[in-house]
């Protein structure tokens, strides 16, 4: 039956790929300071704005250039500030009444990937206003022109801010699940390492190595483009010698901002080229109990990455090479595990740890059953597991003894 559904999975991630030149794709245009996005807002005819964020962001005082701005040019605006670190359907439909409320025209989102994908569903909302957010999540159901949205990065990581793709729990059933269409790319991104400051080293480690998984994720799949392997192997370079830097001086203006540019690198690169199986055993965990998606997909990577086996050793062994962890004279084996190490090593020293608390035995099957679903057949992964096979990560990595 295995057979089958791997023929299958890979006859549809074919045609996907051989779709990938005449899908409509585009790069939001660069923003470097928020002092700008009055001006850019006057370009879009932008009378009132929702800004998206959450409360850590306003309480540490990031939103205020953001407000400076659109007062100096008189452009009014409401704030929705109770976004979820895994946004939900409720999160979104009261944004939602706010934008209405106040006939905005155009979204700002500022924050991490969470703030980002609340406001894409609310533009998705704007411009479908008889479909419920569960009837727009999926591939491609969104297809009419969203207002101008600019996405602000506070974080370094989730690569949100150049992405298609929403993920957002439905709070009845604990489902995480994504809303995937190409109007969801924000118009604008503004890279202002300013902003990042006053990240917290954990969370600095956790979403830069984000930045790292997508970047893996896309180099490795089976999706690839000349474009999307350049890209993200800059941005593991990025990743690797500046995460570090970011995390233990968190004021070092360069740093923050090659971080920056690594994940908008890494967003672009997995956008096109897709993620695997790292990124849906940490949805399930996000949807089912709130684990933080950057901590899940940097604690799952080792784990994913060495199951991969030969798969994955010439492609990791030339990502390896490009971010000098390993030389030419390596084989390909010693090169993707030098690579492996090199991660578990960014882990340890940055304090993040080898299980994730709190998985529960008889939750694993509804785990490994929602990956399985969601991985097969979208991502393009380098080798096809089983839900079985994704079943036993979660006992790894959750501390577990393996199920006999």
């Amino acid at each position: 039956m295995f057979l089958i559904k791997s023929v299958y999975c890979r006859a549809f991630q074919a045609a996907f790929r051989m779709a990938l030149p005449v899908l409509p794709y585009r790069e939001p245009e660069i923003i470097n300071s928020c002092t700008e996005l009055g001006e850019v807002l006057k370009k879009e005819k932008a009378t009132s704005v929702l800004v998206v964020t959450d409360k850590g962001i306003v309480n540490n005082g990031l939103l205020k250039p953001v407000e400076e701005a659109l007062h100096a040019e008189g452009i009014s605006f409401i704030v929705y500030d109770d976004t979820l670190p895994n946004p939900t359907v409720i999160n979104v439909e009261d944004a939602l009444k706010l934008y209405r409320a106040n006939k905005c025209n155009a979204i700002i989102a500022i924050g991490g990937g969470s703030a980002m994908d609340c406001a894409k569903a609310v533009g998705a909302r704007t411009v479908y206003p008889n479909r419920t957010v569960n009837q727009l999540g999926g591939k491609l159901k969104a297809w009419r022109k969203l207002p101008p949205f600019i996405a602000i990065p506070t974080t370094a990581g989730t690569g949100s801010e150049t992405t298609l793709a929403a993920m957002i729990t439905d709070s009845a059933t604990h489902h995480k699940y994504a809303i995937m269409s190409f109007p969801l790319i924000p118009h604008y991104a503004v890279l202002d390492a300013a902003l990042t400051y006053s990240l917290p080293p954990h969370l600095t480690a956790t979403t830069g190595m984000d930045a790292l998984t997508h970047a893996v994720e896309a180099y490795i799949g089976r999706s690839t483009t000349k474009e999307t392997r350049r890209l993200a192997s800059e941005a593991t370079k990025l990743v690797l010698e500046n995460v570090y830097t970011a995390y233990s001086d968190g004021k070092n203006h360069t740093a923050r901002e090659n971080m920056l540019h690594a994940a908008y690198k890494a967003g672009i690169a997995f956008s096109k080229s897709y993620v695997g199986y790292i990124h849906a055993l940490a949805h399930s965990l996000g949807g089912l109990y709130g684990t933080p998606h950057g901590l899940a997909n940097t604690v799952i990577m080792p784990y994913v990455l060495k199951a991969y086996g030969k798969s994955v050793y010439k492609k990791l062994y030339k990502l390896a090479l490009y971010a000098c962890i390993c030389n030419e004279n390596d084989s390909y084996k010693t090169g993707a595990e030098k690579l492996i190490d090199a991660i578990r090593k960014l882990n340890a020293d940055m304090g993040i740890p080898e299980k994730i608390a709190g998985i529960k035995k008889e939750d694993i099957p509804y785990l490994s059953k929602r990956a399985e679903k969601e991985a097969n057949p979208l991502y393009p992964v380098p080798k096809l597991m089983t839900r079985k096979e994704l079943e036993s990560f979660y006992y790894q990595f959750g501390g577990n003894d393996e199920k006999n």
